[in-house]
């Protein structure tokens, strides 16, 4: 699959994973909602239950903006699969233009969203390099 047929599947996809390196060099990678908005991927810290604020994923991106991102569809007809990975630069939004701009995107996207807004930072991650799969019949 060509680059904007790859983007046009990622941006369709409900729900992605997020992969960041820890401090200790180990892999952390984590489900998120996402949306794309000027070209990145954007994702926020939203209202459901954590154990704190201060999220890995941030501490993560903190000491190593390198990430990557991936969606996926499976299905038991394999001629159907595909994946499409984003790897790029991370970086938190905590207020202004830019993080209201992606908390709008991910609302428009998610009806959740609209009924209770992220309040907490967003993740944007550039799209530096796109790798797709898919199967073919």
């Amino acid at each position: 699959m060509d680059r904007p047929d790859a983007l046009a599947r990622l941006s369709e996809a409900r729900s992605g994973h997020l992969a960041t390196v820890r401090p200790d060099g180990k892999p952390h990678i984590v489900v998120i909602t996402f949306a794309t908005l000027d070209g990145k991927i954007v994702t926020a810290i939203d209202h459901k239950p954590k154990t704190t604020n201060r999220l890995q994923r941030l501490v993560n991106i903190e000491a190593s903006p390198r990430a990557s991102f991936l969606v996926d569809h499976y299905d038991e007809d394999w001629s159907r699969v595909w994946w499409v990975r984003v790897d790029g630069e991370a970086e938190i939004w905590e207020r202004g233009d830019l993080w209201s701009a992606a908390v709008a995107s991910l609302s428009a996207k998610y009806h959740q969203y609209r009924e209770h807004r992220p309040d907490g930072p967003v993740i944007a991650i550039s799209q530096d390099q796109v790798n797709s799969w898919e199967s073919t019949p």
